[in-house]
């Protein structure tokens, strides 16, 4: 079999292995969101609350109501959450409630999570507390994993399995007992030339 065949047959299976993916964001990245999906969209299956037109936000601020309506949503059938990190991520309620859920253990195993920077915020960023208290710079130390926006398909394939992974492996580093969000809290603004 040539090498072209091969490839093409590696990048199919690839495809089709495509894990669905729970997305957290902040409403004011969307932008950047709406890119980063149509640069991957064929590394993963996307699961977000807001991303296509046929989804609908949840109107409440009744947090064990909105928790509810995410697992059963959008998390119910996703592996892994992807937590898009941009400037005021880490002060979004919201994304603090997606995260409590996607970490939540019980009757169900908690999604692999990984903390991703997007392009506008360089090398570094405010985390979300709940996302910081699940990583440690040691990742053998930690539940979640966190990087750099992905240079190509393969990294982020990659990442999505470590972390799919690690819901078995890495599950008793879990910490999610921290009181959740009850509004957002003021954004501190990254400044990437520093």
């Amino acid at each position: 079999m040539s090498d072209y065949y091969a490839s093409l047959l590696a990048s199919e299976a690839a495809k089709a292995n495509r894990r669905k993916c729970f997305v957290s964001y902040y409403s004011g990245d969307k932008t950047a969101v709406d890119k980063f999906i149509a640069d991957f969209g064929d590394v993963f299956i996307p699961k977000a609350i807001g991303v296509s037109e046929g989804d609908d936000f949840i109107n409440s601020t009744d947090s064990g109501y909105v928790m509810s309506k995410i697992r059963e949503k959008y998390l119910g059938d996703s592996t892994v959450t992807l937590c898009l990190i941009g400037n005021c991520t880490h002060s979004r309620r919201y994304v603090d409630w997606e995260l409590k859920t996607t970490l939540r253990q019980g009757s169900h195993t908690p999604n692999g999570l990984i903390g991703i920077l997007l392009p506008s915020m360089g090398t570094s960023g405010h985390l979300p507390p709940r996302f910081k208290d699940n990583w440690n710079e040691d990742e053998s130390k930690g539940y979640a994993i966190y990087r750099s926006y992905p240079g190509s398909s393969s990294d982020l394939r990659g990442w999505i399995e470590v972390a799919f992974a690690r819901r078995a492996s890495h599950a008793s580093l879990i910490a999610n007992s921290q009181d959740m969000m009850k509004y957002n809290r003021n954004c501190r603004v990254h400044d990437v030339t520093h």
